[in-house]
């Protein structure tokens, strides 16, 4: 769903309602149970810290999930609002929705609530009774299943009890560790372990830790008998928000394929890595899908598999050949540019790619691989022909955030015409069956990447609040990008900076809401456009869409982000900051020159926290957005930014260097920022401020 409207009966009871001083968006932390089933409508409680009350929607990622509020939204007999921190919701899975894990968040008068997680399983649903912490307890189940419970607390022991008629292979696949990393302030982690013990003698048959990160799978041949599955965290620890989720099955799981890539439009043979083994499957890569990793669900037998990744390439697909490639004397020769599948097949393999180059030509090379459960912990290197390593690497890093477990080399220049050779293997040289990577061997291209800071923004009729998106400019592209925002609620409008060219690297888009606006939500998506000048006749038109983060809490009060799907606007009641106006709209420096803006903010009656003024996002010494033009910052000594108790005056001096590149009209704003916690905060923005920095 992409868009939601607040039903009028809560509208009227949200309206009467006073204004809370210090105000938040939920902040989502567990759900149970955790999996929803296929064809099914179940009921759920969701618990967060800060209140849910007046929620009155829920967005799901994907299609065939749907959701509602199943709680009433009541004013308690005093007619005030009642802190909701646990609600029920309900949701409704079609027969054929996809499995796996869903984000969902709800919708309220406090605007988007953070992230959850829920998992959608073919399986009916087991909820973990009170009462199953030792073996005589042991809760009884009956399979297929897919087992819900929580972690509750330290040395909590969960236990399953389960027969099994006949000889037969059972998978048990969890999800726990997964579940958590877009929960934004669970600081520590469930570390699963699973056991699986002799119901008469409680010897242990079989046991599973670390298979998915934190996450085990087990998978084995029963013998006819009764068995207990235990469940636990592997340091004894526990949390009660540590809710996991235990796929029970006799059906095979497929982890990976080989080929990992296939071209567009191409039919292939996919060999399935599978528990317990599977044979061959027959795809083919629809020329309609876009080139990147899916999720498919693999023919097999009467049915299909459970969801696979599978890399559909633009570029044309070598398999690694059935022979010796480990040296670059026997290297696979392959014809430049290509995507290469291939496998790390056993430890110690090391697996070599020979191609021909030019003097000048510029390279880039990606392994997609561990990013999607592959075993493979790559280490790329090229080669000479005399086998001289030139270049390597070994861990990659997206949006300038993130790093990942694959390898990539950008805009490599070749020294000389010749034979050059790629070397790939596990920085641990080990291998198997699952290490499987698709290879992309391409020339170097002038791109952007650009992310947002949030995955969610919150306004108030009347009110302006900001997005800010980061670039990382990639193989010499270094100009100007403009952003642009599609998909905005009815009642918004968007004013759409830019990211300026050489060291900018910060834009924002700035919303306003209109003054009679209802509440709403939809899920929006944000673009930066560019032109990339090749030579005097060639000019290369740049696209990207920006990818939305959500900001989590980290350990000892650090500030991370995590990759997610949805970026939602969403209108609410009026909070604690009801307006921040500024002494200007134009502001035209001098290099050498300052001068100051004079910022007011309205207060909610009643609200009489600190508010911190700033132009820049930041938490502790961490610059998240730099909007201001470059050589352009803020004097603290002449400003005045923390507004204290009932304080609604503040300014800010800005000063422009004298050797201050000369900058027009680029869009900033000034935040009144409101802490929620000692990372998150409510932040509130002006209108657009535009600042020009004269030519010297």
């Amino acid at each position: 769903m992409n868009r939601v409207v607040l039903p009028a009966m809560i509208a009227i009871l949200l309206t009467a309602a006073s204004a809370k001083a210090q105000t938040s968006y939920p902040m989502l932390m567990s759900l149970k149970p955790v999996a929803a089933q296929i064809g099914a409508t179940t009921e759920h409680e969701l618990e967060s810290r800060y209140s849910m009350f007046g929620a009155y929607d829920v967005l799901v990622t994907g299609e065939g999930v749907t959701g509602t509020i199943a709680t009433p939204m009541e004013l308690d007999k005093d007619g005030k609002e009642p802190s909701l921190t646990k609600i029920k919701l309900s949701f409704t899975v079609t027969a054929d929705a996809q499995p796996g894990v869903r984000d969902f968040r709800i919708v309220g008068p406090t605007g988007a609530s953070t992230l959850g997680q829920l998992v959608v399983t073919p399986d009916p649903v087991v909820i973990e009774q009170a009462k199953n912490d030792t073996p005589d307890l042991a809760q009884a189940i009956e399979l297929p299943a897919t087992v819900c419970g929580v972690i509750e607390k330290g040395e909590d022991v969960d236990y399953y009890r389960f027969a099994v008629a006949e000889p037969t292979t059972l998978n048990f696949h969890c999800l726990g560790m997964r579940l958590e990393d877009r929960i934004h302030d669970l600081q520590q982690h469930v570390d699963p372990i699973l056991t699986v013990k002799n119901a008469a003698t409680g010897s242990t048959v079989a046991a599973a830790d670390n298979t998915y990160a934190a996450d085990p799978f087990l998978s084995h041949e029963f013998a006819p008998g009764e068995y207990l599955l235990e469940v636990r965290d592997v340091r004894y620890a526990g949390n009660r928000y540590w809710t996991y989720a235990i796929e029970i099955s006799s059906r095979p799981f497929v982890s990976h394929v080989h080929p990992f890539g296939i071209t567009k439009g191409a039919t292939m043979e996919l060999e399935t890595v599978a528990a317990p083994a599977a044979g061959l499957v027959s795809f083919t890569a629809s020329m309609d899908e876009p080139a990147g990793v899916h999720e498919v669900r693999l023919p097999m037998g009467d049915g299909v598999t459970n969801p696979v990744p599978v890399v559909v390439s633009e570029l044309p697909v070598v398999v690694e050949a059935a022979r010796d490639n480990g040296t670059p004397e026997t290297a696979q020769e392959v014809t430049f540019p290509t995507g290469i599948s291939g496998r790390i097949e056993s430890s110690a393999d090391i697996d070599c790619f020979a191609f021909e180059a030019k003097k000048g030509d510029r390279i880039s090379l990606e392994v997609v691989a561990r990013r999607h459960w592959s075993g493979l912990d790559s280490i790329v290197r090229i080669l000479n022909s005399d086998g001289k390593p030139l270049t390597e690497n070994d861990d990659l890093r997206l949006w300038g955030k993130r790093t990942y477990q694959d390898s990539m080399i950008e805009n490599w220049t070749v020294p000389a015409d010749g034979r050059y050779i790629v070397e790939l293997r596990d920085v641990h040289l080990r291998g198997g069956d699952e290490f499987v990577y698709y290879l992309k061997l391409q020339p170097a291209e002038p791109y952007f990447e650009l992310s947002l800071d949030s995955d969610k923004t919150w306004l108030t009729p009347g009110t302006s609040a900001v997005i800010f998106a980061r670039a990382v400019h990639k193989n010499g592209f270094a100009g100007e990008i403009q952003l642009h925002i599609d998909g905005l609620p009815e009642g918004v409008t968007a004013s759409c900076g830019r990211i300026l060219a050489g060291k900018g690297n910060d834009g924002c888009i700035i919303l306003t809401a209109a003054e009679d606006a209802e509440m709403t939500a939809s899920n929006i998506r944000v673009r930066g456009t560019a032109e990339h000048k090749v030579d005097d006749e060639t000019t290369l038109a740049l696209e990207t869409v920006a990818q939305p983060m959500q900001e989590t809490y980290m350990p000892g009060g650090g500030r991370n982000h995590w990759p997610v799907e949805m970026h939602t606007v969403a209108i609410g009641k009026p909070a604690d900051v009801l307006d921040v106006t500024l002494s200007t709209e134009e502001v035209t420096l001098k290099p050498g020159e300052s001068t100051t803006i004079d910022v007011e903010i309205t207060r909610a009656e009643g609200f009489d926290k600190n508010v911190t003024l700033d132009m820049l996002f930041q938490h502790l010494s961490s610059k998240y957005a730099i909007t201001l033009p470059e050589g352009v910052t803020i004097d603290s000594k002449n400003s005045k930014t923390l507004l204290t108790a009932k304080e609604s005056k503040g300014s800010i001096t800005l000063t422009a260097a004298a050797n201050a590149p000369a900058a027009d009209r680029q869009q900033c704003c000034v935040m009144a920022n409101v802490s929620i916690n000692f990372v998150m905060k409510a932040t509130y923005s002006s209108p657009p401020l535009f600042v020009t920095v004269q030519e010297k």
